[in-house]
């Protein structure tokens, strides 16, 4: 952080600038915790922000650990994603990535503790008939019939479970609390249950896996975490996470404790990492990197920069209240980055023929302003020759004053180069302009017509004999309704406009576009080259955003 940037406040930091200022903590450490069962979304950027933020303002520490307690769903496949999106968004951990997996020793004996201590045993009710018993919110829970087992008992059939002696979903071990509470996450929740699966980091040593939330808060206080920082859903599990550390020995002291903010909520994308699986399983979206999905490969393949999602994070703050941002906003971000920092070049996604019927063949080489801001940026070249593309949308045989491209028997300028008329048009059979043709002044280049015409227009264009053919991928939001997670099926509001695949050309300096590397298409958006497709014998470019707010009304 520069010294010239205002460090972000928000309830989390007064809490720390609270507890540092009391003694209660000597440094913060904080971790970013993700469970590897899908690509992170937008959502986890808000997390990571927060989390890796507050440790490099207070000069602590924060680790990756990664919350692999349940290997049906996980795949090392997402634990690498998840690593290159955290160093992507411009941070890094403290010391090496941590699994709750390497604590899964420590826990099985805080389990045993438990056992011991009278507070913890062994269920064999069926899943079902555990929620049946759990009650609800209006009724209390009854007792499992095997919760009075005696301690010996629990030992037994705990290590019977450990050494794969119970089959899967026979039994499992829950803590034993209160099955009258009025937080239902407090009546007697499970802690280990069995699962004959290969975990992809201790492969086939366990077939018994700890729940979250009793691994959760243990690895906190292993890892000596000051503030365990997560979304408001899990609100009522800090009586839980409470609980549990306060039930064990713990090596160190403080423990440390959770505090929880609102989760990101986007207008016009799901924030649920199941949902956004359905879609690629189902091949609803390209992958987990398309670029209309809300994941942070997603964006960043659609062409959004570190700084920009940052500075998203930062604009929309960390509070308690549940909100839902408007798409506008995210975008508004990105907007600001590419206008400041992305060089600008010429491409024409529709193209038509335009042909100068007073230039001889020569090619003419121009120098145009790679920003017109920024002279540092310096020039590009930009071939001109006796013929071009021009968007189709940018003539217009005949046209009232509003219009201010080209007209037939009218002037624009072309830009970075000369004024033109459009002096007739040739057709096919089907009444379609194929070829407008035109003059042009010799005289205009970088300056106002001699006689005093007025040209107002300007429009873009790409010289035809050097042009280089390209993929234009024009995205839209991914759903037609702001809230789609609230509809009882949400593929039944995909957009299905949301690609639209256009073949166009682009000016040649754009053939060493690296991947990812942003442009203000003039008049047209702010694109970048595909990270995936665009090869330098196949141009494809992702429309990251429009030039303007289009999200408005």
């Amino acid at each position: 952080m520069s010294e010239s940037e205002v460090r972000p406040t928000n309830f989390i930091r007064q809490i720390i600038d609270k507890d540092l200022a009391s003694g209660k903590y000597n440094a913060i450490q904080t971790r970013f915790p993700p469970e590897p069962n899908g690509y992170l979304h937008i959502g986890h950027a808000k997390s990571i922000c927060l989390n890796f933020g507050i440790a490099q303002d207070y000069q602590g520490l924060c680790n990756l650990r990664f919350d692999d307690t349940n290997p049906v769903k996980e795949d090392i496949e997402y634990v690498e994603s998840i690593k290159q999106d955290v160093k992507w968004l411009g941070f890094d951990w403290s010391g090496e990535v941590r699994y709750s997996s390497n604590y899964f020793d420590q826990l099985h004996d805080y389990a045993i503790e438990l056992i011991n201590k009278g507070l913890a045993f062994v269920d064999e009710l069926s899943a079902d008939e555990i929620r049946e018993y759990r009650g609800s919110l209006k009724e209390p829970g009854k007792e499992s019939p095997y919760r009075n087992r005696s301690v010996e008992e629990n030992l037994e059939l705990f290590a019977k479970m450990k050494n794969g002696e119970i089959a899967e979903g026979k039994a499992c071990l829950r803590a034993k609390i209160d099955m009258a509470s009025s937080f239902i996450v407090m009546r007697d929740p499970v802690i280990y249950r069995i699962k004959f699966a290969h975990h992809h980091q201790t492969a086939d040593k366990w077939c018994i896996y700890p729940m979250y939330d009793f691994t959760h808060c243990i690895s906190d206080a292993l890892e000596g975490i000051s503030h365990s920082i997560c979304t408001l859903e899990f609100q009522d599990n800090r009586r839980l996470y409470d609980w549990v550390l306060d039930n064990i020995t713990l090596p160190t002291e403080p423990q440390p404790h959770q505090y929880e903010f609102s989760r990101l909520n986007l207008e016009y994308t799901l924030m649920s990492k199941r949902k956004l699986n359905q879609l690629v399983t189902e091949n609803l979206v390209s992958g987990w990197d398309d670029p209309r999905m809300p994941t942070i490969s997603g964006l960043r393949r659609r062409g959004y920069t570190p700084a920009s999602m940052r500075e998203f994070c930062k604009r929309i703050g960390v509070t308690k209240q549940e909100n839902t941002i408007e798409m506008g906003s995210l975008e508004s971000c990105i907007r600001d980055d590419l206008n400041e920092n992305a060089p600008r070049a010429m491409a024409v996604l529709d193209p038509i023929k335009l042909v100068f019927e007073n230039k001889d063949a020569d090619i003419e080489i121009l120098n145009a302003p790679n920003h017109p801001n920024k002279p540092e940026m310096g020039t590009r070249e930009l071939p001109f020759g006796r013929e071009i593309f021009i968007e189709r949308e940018d003539f217009r045989e005949e046209a009232n004053k509003k219009y201010k491209r080209l007209v037939l028997g009218k002037e624009v300028r072309l830009r970075n180069a000369y004024v033109i008329k459009a002096e007739r048009v040739e057709k096919d059979d089907a009444d379609n302009i194929t070829t407008i043709y035109c003059s042009y002044d010799p005289e205009t280049l970088g300056k106002n017509p001699a006689d005093g015409r007025k040209v107002k227009g300007v429009i873009h264009w790409v010289a035809a004999e050097t042009a280089v053919p390209a993929e234009f991928r024009l995205y839209d939001r991914l759903f037609t309704v702001a809230n789609p997670a609230a509809e009882d099926d949400f593929t039944t509001v995909l957009n299905a406009d949301s690609l639209q695949l256009l073949n166009g050309v682009v000016e040649p300096s754009l053939v060493k576009a690296a991947a990812e590397q942003g442009f203000q298409f003039e008049r047209t958006g702010y694109f970048c080259a595909d990270n995936k497709d665009s090869t330098v014998d196949n141009l494809v470019f992702n429309r990251t955003v429009g030039l303007r707010d289009t999200w408005a009304g």
